[in-house]
């Protein structure tokens, strides 16, 4: 198998070209890609779930075309095919190895929706194949790869925007404006939350690979384990060798907001509380955290995590409250609530169609939102609402909340680079092992 080292090769220095295999796509031709009417080809990277969102929002924009979709897994694809044809009237082409699909100088964008250790090395090989790239919330396994993924944006100059779909909610960007206007005065704080009940994962048991299962390729830039039957295809995301645990994988989301509110980026600390309290099982992560970071202004930002274990008393599901010297926000998917200090209801603004906010697909309004913004970007170079440079910074801070979580203490930050300035242990998990020859470089 051809292996990350040998898929990008640059040629002689002075030139703009990369390699991909046998083909070789000056970088200038890719401006001609989108011709003259701005159509967009897209390519979709895991098609089991969170992709049914991407294929409904891009098949809202007459003119942009699904021309692939790739997984690792035949019996997913053939469902995904068939939802396809049923949903939006059309098969795109299939392909298991995304290599190939990169190979293709006929894409214009990829859509990444694959497990987390995915997805900043493939964003990066996409992007060194020139092609624009729409990557799943959170942007990198680990520190190390968020900043590379930023730094491969800049080198290479295609569009990044990661799929924090609220950051292009109506409602979002409403109350935003607001608090810069000193509706509820000045802010202080940002209260981020989840709640699920997600059940045992059991112990797994070592078994064949599915004939069906490319396993090899599903573990990529992963360290080579044997395969279990309960890890795919959701349960990946509590086990450490590929999933970031729920901070990351809903956490991002409603940590994004409340910085985003508060106006803050890195912390100057990360403290963390919580444990796994419920099954025992494989799940490898805290299943229910209490984070809180600091930040420069006398700011603070809380993200409560209850994985397994709803929380009482009754609150949605999922959403952030933002909280000032005049009174407070609450926000969430589908509206946003503005309090006074007595707790007051003083407005209510409702986005204009809803989105599903704790199950796996995670659909609505907002991805059509987000998705047509990220194909303003690329036709007309307009500013994107979660490009990487800013995005990285939310999933920076949960990456830190894990560090904080695992070293079991108040974690002290550069504010610049994000890096742990107290504890040498904390930085080991800057960068992962990475498989012989998958190791992102830029």
């Amino acid at each position: 198998m051809t292996t990350r080292r040998n898929f990008i090769k640059k040629t002689s220095a002075g030139t703009a070209a990369v390699t991909l295999g046998s083909l070789v796509f000056p970088s200038s031709s890719y401006a001609s890609i989108l011709g003259a009417n701005d159509h967009i080809n897209c390519a979709i990277i895991g098609v089991r779930s969170r992709a049914k969102a991407h294929v409904k929002a891009i098949h809202q924009d007459k003119n942009a075309k699904i021309i692939y979709s790739c997984d690792v897994d035949d019996v997913i694809l053939k469902e995904h095919n068939e939802w396809c044809q049923k949903e939006i009237g059309y098969i795109p082409k299939i392909e298991k190895d995304f290599r190939k699909v990169l190979e293709d100088k006929d894409v214009d964008a990829v859509f990444i929706a694959t497990p987390e250790h995915w997805h900043a090395p493939m964003a990066i090989l996409a992007l060194q194949a020139g092609k624009h790239v729409y990557v799943e919330k959170p942007c990198s396994h680990n520190p190390y790869e968020n900043v590379l993924l930023v730094e491969a944006q800049k080198k290479y100059g295609k569009k990044v925007q990661m799929g924090n779909q609220q950051r292009s909610a109506k409602t979002s960007i409403m109350a935003v404006n607001d608090i810069r206007n000193g509706i509820i005065g000045d802010v202080y704080k940002g209260e981020a939350y989840y709640s699920n009940n997600r059940g045992s994962i059991g112990t797994g048991n070592v078994i064949q690979v599915p004939k069906t299962l490319d396993w090899e390729l599903w573990q990529g830039p992963a360290v080579r384990e044997a395969y279990k039957d309960n890890v795919h295809p959701y349960n990946w995301h509590w086990f450490r060798n590929w999933g970031t645990g729920e901070i990351h994988n809903n956490g991002t989301h409603e940590i994004d907001i409340c910085r985003w509110a508060l106006g803050v980026d890195l912390p100057e600390t990360v403290t963390s509380f919580g444990g796994k309290y419920t099954y025992d099982d494989d799940w490898e992560f805290v299943d229910n955290q209490q984070v809180t970071y600091t930040f420069p202004g006398d700011k603070f930002l809380t993200w409560t995590g209850h994985s397994r274990g709803i929380m009482k008393p009754d609150r949605p599901g999922r959403g952030s409250t933002i909280y000032g010297s005049k009174g407070s926000i609450m926000l969430d998917r589908n509206f946003y609530q503005l309090y006074d200090l007595q707790g007051n209801l003083i407005k209510e603004e409702l986005e204009g169609g809803a989105s599903e906010t704790t199950n796996t697909r995670g659909e609505g309004s907002l991805d059509v939102n987000h998705i047509h913004n990220f194909f303003a970007g690329v036709r007309e170079d307009k500013s994107l609402n979660s490009d990487i440079k800013d995005a990285s910074v939310s999933t920076m801070l949960c990456h830190l909340g894990n560090m904080a979580q695992d070293a079991g203490g108040t974690l002290k930050i550069d504010v610049t680079t994000g890096k742990v300035t107290n504890n040498e242990k904390a930085m080991e998990s800057w960068k992962r092992t990475y498989a012989e020859g998958w190791e992102p470089v830029i």
